[in-house]
């Protein structure tokens, strides 16, 4: 079973950029319905994934800097960074099977 990752604005530079392989950033908020919609969607994924991409949430609210230093104007948001960038942007919730088609792309 992979590890379901907590991102914070501590955390975030160690965890994330400097992760060498990719890293699924889950953007959410406690209020948001489709947050909790989309959060079986992203389990699924990181199970699927089985540790081959790191994924997991950060809390908007509590990790103002980042959710700013990436524009996320609304939850939910995933961003896949590879390399420490931003590659792949998806807002909103979506099924798993379109999530898949932006992402697989990237993780070639």
């Amino acid at each position: 079973m992979a590890e379901m990752h907590h991102f914070t604005d501590d955390n975030f530079h160690a965890e994330v950029l400097n992760c060498p392989g990719p890293v699924l950033v889950d953007f959410t908020a406690e209020w948001c319905g489709p947050c909790h919609m989309l959060a079986p969607v992203v389990a699924r994924l990181n199970e699927a994934w089985n540790g081959a991409v790191k994924v997991g949430h950060l809390d908007i609210d509590a990790n103002l800097a980042v959710t700013q230093q990436y524009e996320v104007m609304g939850v939910p948001t995933l961003i896949l960074f590879k390399g420490g960038r931003p590659v792949e942007r998806l807002s909103g919730y979506m099924a798993e099977k379109r999530i898949l088609t932006k992402l697989e792309p990237h993780l070639a």
